[in-house]
């Protein structure tokens, strides 16, 4: 078994070439993005002029639909990741404790939305929201309702790795052996010890409402993405150019995911 496990190894040189392959695939767009926004203009060179336009006072109304956008988005992600949080997490955990034998009802569930093609669930949705629409209003805040549908199979895998690693069958057992109330059981005993795989699924759920077209757009909502078509039509540089800060954004968030686990797995080393 073991030389079979040896030969499906990949060596170091082979994993070094696919690690440059997978760099340069990633960096070509990148730097294209980043050549494209420093362009001075047709008559060629390169300057920070397009950057600079961002933070001018002047071109606050220009840039004021794409500014409405990403203040949708960054609610929306949050109420996405809070929808995750308050339902998915304790639904998931109840599964685990009390129902066992519908963990696979739960899991083929929440995979359903990956099925689903966005324009479909847009046709499924629509009649949802002219019901939100009456009793909620048509804020942007209420497509997160959509969202948290789109967002479950990514928030329940990442989560679902992390409850099969933790016995959470014994300490919330032992917890309520102590006192303890399942709000304490929850919220101290069992959320700490899930803290990566929340983590994980919260940062998914976010890059996913971030990159989010179809449904914003075909529900006529204004979001980052659907803002940056509008304005692309008009500049494109500076619409390439929040583009890039939503990756560099997407990147930071996964960089403090990484510190996050290997500042807890140096802790729990003895």
């Amino acid at each position: 078994m073991s030389a079979v496990r040896d030969s499906a190894t990949p060596s170091k040189l082979a994993s070094r070439i696919i690690l440059v392959v997978v760099a340069v695939v990633f960096a070509v767009p990148i730097l294209s993005m980043v050549e494209f926004t420093l362009r001075a203009g047709i008559d060629g060179g390169h300057d920070l002029g397009h950057w600079a336009a961002i933070l001018d006072p002047e071109n606050s109304r220009k840039y004021r639909v794409l500014f409405q956008g990403i203040g949708n988005s960054v609610v929306l992600a949050a109420v996405t990741v809070l929808i995750v949080v308050v339902l998915l997490l304790p639904t998931m955990i109840l599964v685990k404790l009390r129902f066992p034998k519908l963990q696979r009802v739960l899991e083929f569930v929440c995979i359903i939305p990956i099925t689903v093609p966005a324009i479909v669930l847009v046709v499924g949705l629509a009649p949802v929201y002219s019901v939100v629409a009456r009793l909620l209003g048509s804020a942007p805040w209420t497509l997160a309702f959509a969202y948290g549908i789109t967002v479950l199979p990514y928030a329940y895998r990442a989560i679902a790795a992390n409850l099969q690693s933790v016995d959470v069958g014994t300490l919330a057992e032992a917890a309520r052996t102590l006192g303890a109330g399942w709000g304490t059981v929850l919220v101290r005993v069992l959320l700490p010890n899930l803290r990566s795989g929340v983590l994980t699924a919260s940062v998914i759920s976010v890059a996913v409402v971030l990159g989010e077209y179809t449904i914003a757009s075909l529900l006529g909502r204004n979001t980052l993405q659907t803002s940056l078509v509008q304005l692309s039509k008009s500049d494109p540089f500076v619409a390439v150019a929040f583009a890039l800060l939503a990756l560099a954004f997407a990147f930071v968030l996964l960089f403090i995911i990484g510190r996050v686990g290997s500042i807890r797995r140096i802790r729990e080393t003895p």
